[in-house]
């Protein structure tokens, strides 16, 4: 289900296509819980929704071959970033670099505190980056957290960095 949907062919559980959810404004995205499965799909089943789409090998193969689904979760991955106050670059020498806007200070407020969902969040879309062949975005993702995190650990907790660290290096770090 999730590379039709990746491919804009078809709705989510929910009757929404992937365009209606990279057009949702911030409060959507912050207070409707079941879509970032959609966006950002594992292999392992959601803790918290028991429609969202488990990831295959057959799938995973699909999005490192197809350029098109990179292309599209690129831009879910954009939609989360603006939503995060962060933007993504790409320096000459082709490195992915993600760095806090000039709305990080706005935008920061909304998940950068204690036991915020959106931690979660971030786990999933660090792992699912890695699986589906953005590895170069999840690594620029993670060094820009790591920033963030020693600038606000008090908020984020050594808990909460761990699992991001794990998503992107697995547990050998």
């Amino acid at each position: 289900m999730i590379v039709p949907f990746y491919l804009g062919e078809q709705p989510d559980s929910e009757g929404r296509a992937i365009t209606e959810i990279w057009a949702w404004n911030f409060e959507e995205l912050e207070y409707v819980h079941n879509y970032i499965q959609w966006l950002f799909p594992l292999p392992e089943p959601s803790a918290f929704n028991s429609h969202a789409p488990i990831v295959d090998e057959q799938v995973i193969q699909s999005f490192h071959s197809n350029p098109r689904l990179r292309q599209n979760l690129l831009h879910s991955f954009t939609v989360m970033l603006q939503f995060y106050g962060l933007q993504r670059q790409e320096s000459e020498d082709g490195k992915i670099i993600i760095s806090k806007s000039e709305d990080y200070g706005n935008r920061k407020g909304e998940w950068v505190c204690m036991f915020n969902h959106n931690y979660l969040r971030i786990t999933r879309i660090l792992k699912c980056l890695m699986t589906l062949g953005l590895e170069n975005e999840a690594q620029g993702f993670y060094e820009c957290l790591r920033q963030i995190y020693q600038e606000d650990s008090n908020q984020i907790g050594s808990k909460t960095f761990h699992y991001w660290t794990i998503a992107v290096k697995g547990n050998e770090f």
